[in-house]
């Protein structure tokens, strides 16, 4: 019997009687016929593989000495061999089975406690072998594994429909209750529901591609049949647990090995965890509707809510995360990051800087100040930022939506007054408040700054420390992403620079058209260079302003573009070769005549176009049924990467060289130009390196030369440039193999 004793604005409380405390987990409603309110709850804990037994006399003696209560003792199980002077102080109610508990001490850093439960009310439980459970005041409807710590918590309880993170609806809910996360637009539109495994390659799927309203309803039936929706699952707590000092935690499955320590609130999530990527919850924290993969750091003060946290991630420092989806090995500290899909290896890590509404492609960097997402420069909050792997606004850079940048751009230091199209990657980005000009330097990293260029692919490739990979990812700046997009910024110099003549020498001529304006901008680059210092090439459809932007260093970008695609075609085929022990002549006669330049970004792995039109439509004719079989599709494509890679590298040395094929001398030339190249990048490393000692400025706080180098180790011991040493021989010696 229950009455209502008050009713509010929000809630009601209601008096329970003691016989039911515990009890009707499920409705009757949504029980099948001739199954009770354990059946589920059975299945998950493996229970008939127990021998669970009830209490003797003389066994209830010693609980009730000790303290303990029940609204029903015969419904308190225990698994022998047991030790009951272990329990005191406890209230249990509904079904409770515990299993075998002797005296023993459980020891996790310094914090040791005794095997147990004292102190504590447990509501219809299953606890695991040689549990510690010390002063928890509410513990209902969950299953804890073996060896176990649950010390002071205020609240941990589960309800009959529990997703666990999932975006998912159970037996009999409304849709309305369906939690979605909405990234890249703040005013919703591109929807996607989070489950357990979800990465950010199927985060991007489900975005992208609105228009394929066949694919978007594939995808939510995907995601709802990928999960039982019968109500009635318990929350679990894996072996090897340590959870203390919790105020609420309510509705979360929790991995083994897991770490959980002051959390404010942890509620509807999926806490990843297992022996070999512990994840651990610190202080203050409170997450929300949300998926934490494995391996993760969730610390001091974040605030988490309808996000996805990839395997061997970091949330630190009163970080905010909403509605996001965050990819592996990435760590953000103290910003504001809302309404974002933020592929794998992004850095954030200061207080005034904040990402809004954007699609960040990987290998990131957000600095200081940067305030990327204005979003209130339209009538409505709906704009959105696109930027290619490698994206770092700098120092205090403001942007407003909406911008697109291409790969591994790098904004310097201000207030940009109107959307960007940054169509040039490795550039540079400048504000010229001087001339009220927009500046923009092509191939920056190539020509001024080689040492973050390579370090960057080193770094991110030894940072994976993932044991759980459901997706690989390409960390070379030299890529098919990048290829296609240097393929394009070629075309444009040209372009520009014959317009820009045209412009100098016949102001008031028609111009020709495209063909022949890169054939003019062609001629002039190659065959007087001197020429085009004295134009104004300018940028067209690059901001949204009426100031000019004026493209810098010509003639040097055009070279190093050239250079990068050559290093990248000659690199790659020479990989796959030396790799595979292929002949040269017998790849080349292989390799299709026509291979395209377009590729996908599908959350950090590249993939061919035509390959990934070919998963997409896969999902749409019921090809593949669920995520796992996705993800199986994901690792196919990875496994034709290398291949897919050398013919797109030697289609890439055709176009450059506007050759159809290549004879052994053309191809043992091509080796020798690489090498080449190869010595101009290890040259720069050490170069680009060499400018921070050689500032004077950096000597302001040193007492001397001696004092800089104990503190910051000499350049020519630079770990680094030791590394970049090493791959320059190792190239060396793979193009020595692969000559003909």
């Amino acid at each position: 019997m229950q009455l209502t004793l008050y009713t509010g604005s929000m809630s009601s409380i209601e008096y329970v009687s003691v016989d039911s405390f515990g009890y009707d987990f499920i409705s009757s409603k949504y029980l099948p016929e001739g199954k009770d309110e354990y059946y589920l709850r059975n299945q998950q804990s493996n229970a008939e593989s127990v021998n669970w037994r009830s209490l003797d006399s003389s066994e209830l003696d010693i609980l009730i000495k000790n303290g303990n209560t029940s609204t029903n003792w015969e419904n308190v199980l225990v698994e022998d061999p047991f030790d009951f002077t272990l329990l005191k102080n406890n209230l249990f109610a509904g079904l409770v089975r515990i299993r075998s508990m002797e005296p023993n001490y459980l020891k996790f850093h310094d914090f040791t406690v005794p095997v147990g439960i004292t102190n504590s009310r447990i509501i219809s439980c299953d606890i695991g072998r040689g549990c510690a459970v010390q002063d928890c005041a509410y513990l209902s409807h969950y299953i804890i594994g073996d060896s176990v710590i649950l010390s002071r918590i205020d609240e941990m309880s589960c309800t009959d429909h529990a997703k666990f993170g999932e975006g998912i609806v159970k037996e009999g809910e409304s849709e309305d209750v369906r939690i979605w996360i909405d990234p890249m637009n703040e005013a919703g539109g591109r929807s996607v529901l989070p489950f357990r495994e979800m990465i950010c390659a199927d985060a991007y799927i489900w975005a992208i591609y609105r228009d394929d309203e066949v694919l978007m309803k594939r995808l939510k039936q995907i995601t709802q049949d990928g999960v039982d929706s019968r109500r009635g699952y318990y929350g679990v707590v894996g072996e090897g647990c340590v959870i203390k000092s919790c105020e609420v935690i309510k509705d979360t499955e929790i991995g083994p090995y897991a770490y959980v320590k002051g959390a404010n609130k942890l509620k509807n999530l999926m806490i990843r965890s297992n022996e070999k990527e512990k994840t651990q919850i610190g202080e203050g924290v409170e997450l929300v509707n949300g998926i934490i993969g494995f391996g993760c750091r969730v610390f001091y003060g974040v605030k988490a809510v309808r996000f996805v946290l990839g395997n061997n991630s970091n949330l630190k420092y009163g970080a905010r995360l909403i509605h996001s989806i965050l990819g592996d090995n990435s760590t953000i500290s103290c910003c504001e990051v809302l309404n974002n899909l933020v592929f794998p290896g992004h850095e954030q890590h200061h207080n005034n800087s904040f990402l809004i509404a954007t699609l960040v492609m990987g290998q990131s960097n957000m600095a200081a100040g940067a305030t990327v997402g204005s979003n209130h420069n339209s009538r409505g909050n709906d704009g959105e930022i696109i930027a290619g792997r490698g994206f770092w606004p700098g120092l205090s850079s403001t942007l407003k939506h909406n911008c697109r940048f291409a790969s591994y751009v790098l904004l310097t230091k201000g207030s940009y007054p109107g959307e960007l199209n940054i169509m040039f990657p490795f550039s540079m980005v400048i504000e010229d408040r001087k001339h009220e000009e927009l500046h923009v330097l092509p191939a920056y990293y190539w020509l001024y700054n080689m040492y973050a260029l390579e370090r960057n692919s080193w770094k991110y490739r030894v940072r994976d420390t993932r044991k759980t990979v459901v997706q690989k990812m390409e960390t070379d700046y030299l890529a098919p992403d990048t290829v296609k997009e240097m393929v394009n910024a070629l075309i444009l110099l040209e372009r520009w620079t014959g317009k820009a003549w045209y412009h100098y020498k016949e102001s008031n001529s028609v111009l020709p058209p495209d063909e022949e304006l890169e054939a003019k901008g062609r001629s002039i680059i190659t065959k007087s260079p001197e020429s085009v210092a004295s134009l104004f090439v300018s940028g067209e459809h690059m901001e949204r302003t009426k100031r000019p932007v004026r493209i810098l260093k010509v003639v040097e970008s055009w070279k190093a573009y050239r250079n990068m695609l050559l290093y990248y075609g000659v690199k790659t085929v020479a990989g796959y070769l030396s790799t595979y022990s292929i002949d040269y002549s017998y790849f080349s006669a292989q390799v299709p005549t026509h291979v395209s330049l377009d590729w996908v970004n599908l959350g950090g792995q590249l993939v061919p176009k035509e390959r990934f039109s070919g998963l997409r439509a896969g999902i749409r004719t019921e090809l593949f049924n669920s995520w796992a079989e996705i993800h199986n599709h994901y690792e196919t494509m990875w496994n034709a990467y290398p291949r897919d890679k050398a013919e797109h590298a030697f289609g890439v040395l055709r176009l450059l060289k506007q050759e159809a094929t290549f004879t052994a001398e053309q191809w043992n030339a091509l080796l020798d130009e690489a090498l080449e190249i190869r010595e101009y990048v290890q040259e720069q490393v050490v170069v680009t390196k060499y400018k921070d000692y050689k500032n004077p400025y950096r000597e302001l706080t040193y007492r001397n030369t001696a004092e800089r180098d104990a503190v910051l180790g000499r350049v020519d011991e630079n770990s680094f440039i030791t590394i970049a040493e090493k791959e320059t021989i190792e190239f060396v010696k793979m193009i020595e193999r692969v000559r003909v």
